[in-house]
Parts: C-alpha cells; structure tokens; sequence
C-alpha cells in the first residue's frame, strides 16, 4: 500500500501531519454532508410531498455555491487562505447546528429548512477555492497527484457509506440525529484546518485583474471546439437528467418510502464510481479522450433512463451503478482533455468556467428534474430527461469533429517544446459557435 509500488500511493499521510489532519477533517466532512444530504431530500420531501420542493434544494444550492464560489476565489488570491477556509467551515458549522435545532423544534417551514441549507452551500462554497490549493502547498511536487487521489478516495468513500448511514440513522433516530452528526463531522473538520500552516498566496500578478480573467476563460472555452464541446457534453449530461431530487419520490411510489432505500439509492452511485476509479488505467491509457469522454456521458442518460423503467430494487440500483461509473469516466476525461487542451498561459481562467459549469449543471439539473416530475411523473421525468441527455450528447458529437477525433498526446510528441503562450487566445475557428 505505500510508496510507489503499491495499488494506493499512501506517502502523503505519511510523510506530511498537515495533509494527514487535512485528509481526515476532509473526510469526517464529507461523510457527514452526505449524511445531511438524505436527511435535507427526505424532510423536504415530507414537508411538502413534492418533487418540486425537493428539487428546490438544488436550485439553493446552485445559486448559492455560484454566487458564494466565485467571492471564494477572489479572497483565495486576496488574503490568507487557511483563513477563508476557518472562516467558511466556522459557518458551515453554524448551519448544520441551525439544521439539527429546527429538527429538534419540530419545523414545518419548507422555506426555513431551505435557508439553512442554502447558507451551508454557500460557507462551502466560499472556502472550496482555498481550499482545492491546500494539497499543492503541503506537499513536494512529486507528491501532489498522489495527495489528490487520495482525496477523491476519501470522497467516494463518502458517497458510498455515507446515504446508507443516513437511512440507518433517520430511521432509528430520525433527523435531528442526522443533522447532529453532520455537526460532529464538520466540527472534527475544523480542528483539522485550525493546525493548519499559514497559507498566503503568492503574487504572480497584477492587482484588480480576477474579473477580467473570469471573462477571458469564457472566450477560450468558446473559440477552442474541443474545450466547449467537452463541456457542452457535461452540461447535457447533468442539466437535462440528474436523477437525485427525483429519489425520494421513486423510493416513496415504487419501493415503500423505507429511508434505507433512499440512501441506497445514493450508495449506488458511489458504487459504481468507485469501481470506475480503481480500473480507471483502462480508460486513461486510451488516448482518444474526447470519444471517451462522449460515450461515457451517453451511457450516463441510457442508465438513468433505465433507472426511471426500472421494476425490481436491484435492477434500479444496478442502473445507478452503472450511471455512477459511467459519469466517473466522463469527468476524469473530459478534465484531462481540458487540461491538455487549455495553453498554460488561461489553465487558471478555464479551470474556473469548469468549476462553475460542474457546480451549476448538476443543482439545475435536479432543479429541472423536479419540475418535470410535478408535472408529469417521476419515471417520465427520468426516461424523458435521459433520452433527452443522450440525444444532445449526440448533437455535439456529430457537429463537434474536433472533439469526437481529438487524441491526447503521444509520450513521444510531449518530448517537443510546447509552442509559447501568446498574450491573447487564437482567433475562432470556423467550427466554433458565435459567441
């Protein structure tokens, strides 16, 4: 298991006590925010018995973490960043405990419960840009990789026991003691940022210039094919059929409303992820991301689709394992190509317009979920949002050429120097849409 020889690089817990705390508050967070999220799904969903309602928890979140995220990045480059994240995790405390008193008050206020989860998202989102710097800063360079798949270990970690844990406990102890043990997680959170070293940034550039390089990666994005096709493919996957507002309903009318259910439904996508990330060598040594990339978000849409017709319980948590593994794929190469594709000179300004369009998909996406259900049904909600998902995807596909041939590079051509960054990006191609 450690070193370089084994199936996990392990150096990073044991080489840095600094990255260790950060990696433990890390997880011990992110558990009890899955916690939290079945809890949230399942109060809203007994307040108001809507799919709507329930889809408004990502419409709160989504303009919350937009909003907040972007401030967060301004103070990352402006002031200390292990004070951002002090600060924001200090706040994100106090929600969680505002979540677990109105439980324990009885509330029946829908719009209060979706205050408090909204301020959560928004203290999350406002330490997230900080907080992504820490592993770069608290490692040796050789190590930096490493740190981060052990980060998203932790995190699919998370998502897998984390829905199953939340069934368990709302119904043993309902949901004051699920909002509790969020509490207990984020507080263990804070002590593992409040040992942290003192963290300013370092300046590379001038002054005043955060607004001028958000609207910069847009023009990027939109005059490269291969960069606004991978990301047009993203957001088809996720605004058009994200499936997590419509669990609640699908547990209550097709599996009997248990709890449990409700987190296995979570637990099966993590399933699925996890699987696709410890194989992930069979799909990052081929070199033609962008095709990859395409087909991995079209089985996304067809396994949701299938999860709506879906009659037996194994057959619907079989075909959440296998969306969960499908947009596991799609994100480690559509993140890859972006990389690769992006000059090094707007990395920075194309890594946030990925960010804002990773954050705001999915939490629309469940917001659009829910409306269509209120209107229709859940599994027409499902079926039509995944058939629609993966016909989109296919737009791109066929009018996106340069995405659908892109090959990521040959060890032999990465031994080439790299062409010099010009000051400004290279004028529209033919192929790219108007901006």
């Amino acid at each position: 298991m450690k070193g370089r020889g084994g199936f996990i690089d392990t150096r990073p817990l044991h080489g840095s006590r600094p990255f260790r705390d950060l990696w433990i508050g890390s997880l011990a967070s992110q558990l009890g925010g899955q916690i939290a999220t079945v809890a949230v799904l399942a109060q809203v969903w007994e307040l108001t018995g809507s799919p709507v309602g329930t889809g408004a928890i990502g419409l709160v979140t989504g303009v919350a973490t937009l909003l907040f995220g972007l401030v967060g990045g301004t103070l990352a480059d402006a002031v200390d960043r292990r004070t951002v994240v002090r600060v924001s995790t200090g706040g994100q405390l106090l929600a969680a405990a505002g979540l677990c008193a109105q439980a324990l008050a009885g509330n029946r206020n829908v719009v209060v419960l979706l205050a408090l989860v909204a301020t959560g998202a928004a203290c999350a989102a406002l330490g997230a840009p900080a907080r992504r710097t820490f592993p770069v800063r608290l490692l040796p360079a050789d190590q930096v990789a490493a740190g981060l798949a052990l980060s998203n270990i932790s995190f699919q970690a998370a998502m897998l026991a984390g829905p199953a844990l939340a069934g368990l406990v709302i119904a043993r102890w309902d949901f004051p003691a699920a909002y509790a043990a969020q509490a207990v997680a984020v507080a263990i959170s804070m002590l593992s940022v409040i040992r942290l070293p003192s963290m300013r940034p370092e300046r590379t550039g001038p002054p005043g210039g955060k607004n001028r390089a958000q609207r910069g990666g847009w023009r990027v994005v939109l005059q490269r094919p291969t960069l606004w096709g991978a990301m047009a493919t993203d957001l088809s996957a996720t605004l058009l059929a994200m499936p997590i507002a419509l669990f609640p309903l699908v547990n209550e009318t097709q599996f009997g409303g248990d709890p449990r259910t409700l987190g296995f439904f979570l637990s099966a996508v993590a399933v699925g992820g996890i699987t696709a990330g410890l194989l992930s060598g069979t799909v990052t040594r081929r070199r033609r991301a962008g095709l990859v990339q395409l087909t991995a978000a079209g089985v996304w849409g067809l396994a949701l689709a299938g999860f709506g017709l879906a009659g037996p319980l194994w057959l619907a948590l079989g075909c959440l394992a296998v969306a969960g593994a499908a947009d596991t794929v799609s994100v480690v190469t559509r993140s890859a190509l972006v990389q690769l594709e992006t000059p090094d000179a707007y990395r920075g300004r194309v890594s946030s317009v990925e960010h804002v369009i990773g954050v705001a998909g999915p939490e629309l996406g469940n917001f659009r979920g829910g409306l269509v259900a209120s209107a229709t049904s859940a599994p027409f909600s499902l079926v039509s949002g995944g058939l629609t998902a993966t016909l989109a995807i296919a737009v791109v596909a066929v009018v996106n050429g340069p995405l659908r041939a892109y090959r990521t590079p040959s060890p032999a051509s990465t031994t080439s120097p790299a062409p010099a960054a010009t000051a400004e990006p290279a004028p529209a191609s033919a192929s790219a849409p108007p901006a």
